[in-house]
């Protein structure tokens, strides 16, 4: 199967009702609207950035079916399928490629990590890529969570199989990228996974990323590709300066709470995470906003 995955697209976060604690669907599909209002390529639902291990299989199916309704049909759904084990993870693709989803994104299995050599890492891929209706992309889950790290061989031999098509890699490391376009085969489409690395990928051979820092910058993570792709490059160049921040000091160093505080700041549904993942402190949230003023975000969602 193929599928283009160049471009900016958004790992998309999960709101939920403040009264019940269920998904808020409604407030879901508003984001959605909201962000597809710029020329992004895609979304993930149910990324880490989605706190995709809080949700359980009829949420992410509910997830899937909004995103599919409101995306435009010329852009991409990708949704997070991966679980512990492959009887699980086939289930899962399987069910998300029934209600519209263009791909699958698939971290791997870490809760025995000391069983994981990368032969049972290739078998179980080559099982869900030989199971699943639509193309999958292997997720090398960042570094900081609990994860394992997947050697480049292995992603290498895995980009060989007809049916897995590209990586979003989320370690931050523009040498590692590099490592992934020089090894893997010449169609696997690699996807940086760091927002303050989208420019600095596309330059080394990345198609684009699945970017955080696009939830409060949609415009901007999408002039970097558009321009990049355009020959533009100092352009991208000064919109990635400027957003880098956004990444460096939001994502990176508050995570999901600080996405959801920002998304609250700029107009957007972001709310409270799910428990036991707790909101950022109060006295955090001046910070936010100063990054988030600093990249000249607030003009623009004040216009």
């Amino acid at each position: 199967m193929t599928i283009d995955l160049s471009g900016a697209h958004l790992p998309v976060t999960t709101p939920f009702d403040p009264v019940t604690g269920d998904v808020d669907v409604v407030a879901f599909r508003a984001n959605l609207r909201a962000w597809f209002a710029h020329p992004l390529r895609g979304l993930l639902v149910a990324g880490s950035t989605g706190e995709s291990v809080f949700l359980d299989d009829a949420e992410l199916a509910a997830l899937t079916e909004a995103a599919r309704d409101v995306v435009p049909n010329d852009r991409i759904v990708i949704v997070g399928t991966g679980a512990e084990s492959t009887r699980h993870t086939i289930r899962r693709t399987r069910a998300a490629a029934g209600l519209g989803a263009d791909a699958v994104l698939v971290k791997p299995p870490a809760y025995f990590k000391g069983a994981m050599t990368p032969h049972a890492l290739a078998s179980h891929y080559r099982a869900v890529a030989d199971a699943s209706p639509v193309p999958v992309i292997v997720y090398q889950v960042p570094l900081r969570l609990s994860t394992l790290e997947l050697e480049t061989g292995l992603v290498a031999e895995l980009s060989r199989h007809e049916n897995i098509v590209g990586i979003k890699d989320s370690r931050g490391s523009l040498d590692l990228v590099g490592e992934l376009v020089d090894q893997c085969a010449t169609d696997f489409q690699v996807l940086v996974g760091a927002g303050s690395k989208l420019y600095g990928g596309l330059e080394i051979g990345a198609v684009g990323g699945i970017v955080a820092v696009g939830l409060m910058a949609p415009a901007e993570a999408a002039e970097i590709c558009v321009a990049f792709r355009e020959g533009r490059k100092v352009d991208a160049g000064r919109v990635q300066e400027r957003i880098a921040p956004v990444h460096d000091r939001i994502v990176g160093a508050m995570g999901v709470p600080g996405v959801k505080a920002a998304m609250d700041i700029l107009g957007l549904h972001g709310g409270a995470p799910r428990p036991p993942l707790a909101s950022v402190p109060e006295e955090r949230l001046e910070e936010i906003r100063s990054v988030l003023s600093g990249a000249a975000l607030l003009a623009t969602a004040n216009a």
